[in-house]
This record gives structure tokens, C-alpha cells and sequence, in this order.
């Protein structure tokens, strides 16, 4: 997010098609159709790192399953429009499935219904549509269960002493930033309203946005003690302000998502811990999905966890994790 420039794939039908066949004809390794299935990914931008190694997994996938394989990508977080026209491109152009990272959950599923209709499998990666059957399937974190395992880390390693919290979330109403705010205040043993969340702020798992709304949090409450961010890069962002004030000893800072920068973060003791996701995998399984689904004739269907693992140093009783070392050998893979 996580949550997270490269030039925008997107521009346009006219412009998509071009580079849907372009894309297509240097991910199968062969001619731009040869006979083979082809396979669609499109993500909800191609500049986040998180859904480059979600590119990179799709790719690798397309090699060893001999598929043929388009990507797009909206123009920024958010951009329905553009995954609206990339969808309707590649079920013109015959593709057999496509992944997809929904920009807006609700404003897809009438575009996602037309390419089922079609008879294309359509699998959601990361991000459920509204409602989450709207796709055929979902592969995808669990992330009340990403929050849950660093609230509960956080509650043990505060060992008592009396939490002012911070949480730094996406945006109103997005799923994934909704259930990993419930999985923390869950896992840490609070509720939602509880006085012990003394500041909350959007920052749209923005690094830049993450330190602002840090700035803002301790000017209202400076004797924060603990931070939970939506990704690494708004934990980051909240570093920096702590920093700024003196105080990166005695507030703890923790995050979800596990890329690779975010668990050296970790190492170096900027952020206490941090849950892991697989986003490589959830678009490696996908593609996968969509070649058994072209042979067999058989869609996939229902829930697919992808994982999640809690990533420290300093573990804490009553909390499994691995440490930083597995994560920078793991990181988003």
C-alpha cells in the first residue's frame, strides 16, 4: 500500500490497446499470439514497488506455464477509468483470465460482470471487489490477521505501560485499510473508540503524507508512545516527525505490509515490527489459476490466503515471528 514514477501504461483505449499488444508479445516469449492462452494483470498502479513484484511474480508465472501475458495499470491509486478500459481491452483481445487489484472495489464490479459473462475467469489480487463474489475468486492477504499479529506484538512489547496511540490509515471506506485498522485495534485488545487511540489520521500509505499526519498527531497528543501505520512508507513518514522531535527512542512504530525496505527498516530499528505480505505469490498463484483453468476447463473459486508472517528482532512472549533476516530473504515474494 503499503500500501505506494514509472511511465503510466494506461493512456487511453487507443493508447491501451497498443500497449496491451506491445506487453503481450514480450511476456510470452514468443510471437504476440503463437496460440497460446493468454492471460491479463492489471494492477492499481505500475509505480508502487508492492505491485511491480506483484508484475514481476505474473511474469515469472507466464514463463513456466508457456502463457501469454498483458499487464496495465490505472494511472494512479484510485483510477477506475483506466482499469475499466484495460478490462474491456483484454477480454477483446481474447484473454482466457484476468487479475486484477481493484481501484475502487464497488465502481468495478459492472466491468468485472461483463468479462464473466464472457466467459473469462476473473480473479482478484490483493484487493476484494464489493461484493467480494463479484469476482470468481480472491487471492489476497488476510489482512484483519496482518493487523491482528502486530497489535497483539505492540500489546506485549509495551509491557505495561499505559498506550498512546497513533494510527496513521489509508482513506475512508477502502477495505484493506479498514480490516488492518480493525485487525490492529483487535489484536492489541481495544475497540475502535477506545480513549487510548488519542490520534487517528488518512495518509494514503504515503510516505511524504505519513510524516504530516504524524506532525499533526503529536502537536495534538506529544506524549504518543506507539504508532500503528497502514504500510512501511507511512511508518517512515511518522519516523521522520518523531525523529524531528527527539522522541525515535520512546515511540514504538509498527506496520503491515513487509516489502523490502520496510523489514531493513526494521533492522535498523526504525520500525519494532512489521506483518508480512506476499504479493509476488498472490500473482504467481493467478496465472497459474488461468493456464489450469485454459486446460481443464474448471475456474477457481472462493478465498485464497496468501500468507502473512509477523517480521522483528526483538520477538516478544506470546507472539511467533521470524526475524528480519528471513524477511529480506522473503520480502514480497
Amino acid at each position: 500500500m503499503s500500501r505506494r514514477a514509472r511511465p503510466v501504461l494506461v493512456i487511453g483505449a487507443a493508447g491501451l490497446a497498443l500497449s496491451l499488444a506491445a506487453c503481450g508479445s514480450g511476456s510470452g516469449g514468443g510471437s504476440p499470439s503463437g496460440g497460446k492462452v493468454k492471460v491479463g494483470l492489471i494492477t492499481k498502479t505500475d509505480t508502487n514497488p508492492y505491485f511491480v513484484k506483484m508484475k514481476q511474480g505474473a511474469e515469472q508465472a507466464a514463463k513456466s506455464e508457456n502463457v501469454e501475458l498483458t499487464t496495465a495499470a490505472g494511472k494512479f491509486d484510485g483510477d477506475n477509468a483506466s482499469q475499466v478500459t484495460a478490462l474491456e481491452n483484454m477480454v477483446a483481445a481474447g484473454v482466457k483470465g484476468v487479475l486484477i487489484t481493484p481501484n475502487d472495489s464497488k465502481a468495478i464490479v459492472p466491468a468485472i460482470a461483463k468479462a464473466r459473462a464472457k466467459g473469462v475467469l476473473v480473479i482478484a489480487l490483493d484487493t476484494p471487489p464489493e461484493p467480494q463474489d463479484a469476482a470468481d475468486a480472491l487471492f489476497a492477504t488476510d489482512n484483519v490477521k496482518a493487523g491482528e499479529l502486530i497489535g497483539a506484538y505492540a500489546k506485549a512489547a509495551m509491557a505495561g505501560k499505559t498506550p498512546k496511540i497513533a494510527t496513521l490509515d489509508l482513506a475512508p471506506g477502502v477495505s484493506v485499510g479498514v480490516q488492518r485498522h480493525e485487525g490492529f485495534v483487535k489484536g492489541f485488545g481495544v475497540s475502535a473508540s477506545d480513549p487510548s487511540i488519542v490520534c487517528s489520521q488518512d495518509t494514503g500509505g504515503d510516505q511524504a503524507k505519513g510524516q504530516t499526519a504524524m506532525e499533526n498527531c503529536l502537536q495534538k497528543a506529544p506524549d504518543i508512545n506507539l504508532v500503528y501505520a497502514i504500510n512501511e512508507p507511512a511508518a517512515l513518514g511518522a519516523y521522520t516527525a518523531i525523529k524531528a522531535k527527539g522522541r525515535e527512542k520512546d515511540v514504538m512504530i509498527v506496520a503491515i505490509d513487509g516489502g523490502c525496505t520496510g523489514v531493513q527498516a526494521v533492522k535498523d530499528g526504525r520500525i519494532a515490527a512489521t506483518s508480512q505480505q506476499y504479493p509476488l505469490k498472490m500473482a504467481a498463484d493467478g496465472v497459474k489459476a488461468v493456464a489450469a483453468f485454459a486446460k481443464d476447463g474448471k475456474k477457481t473459486s472462493g478465498y485464497t490466503d496468501t500468507g502473512v508472517t509477523l517480521i522483528t528482532d526483538e520477538a516478544q512472549p506470546g507472539t511467533q515471528a521470524e526475524d528480519t533476516g528471513f524477511g529480506l530473504q522473503n520480502c514480497w515474494g
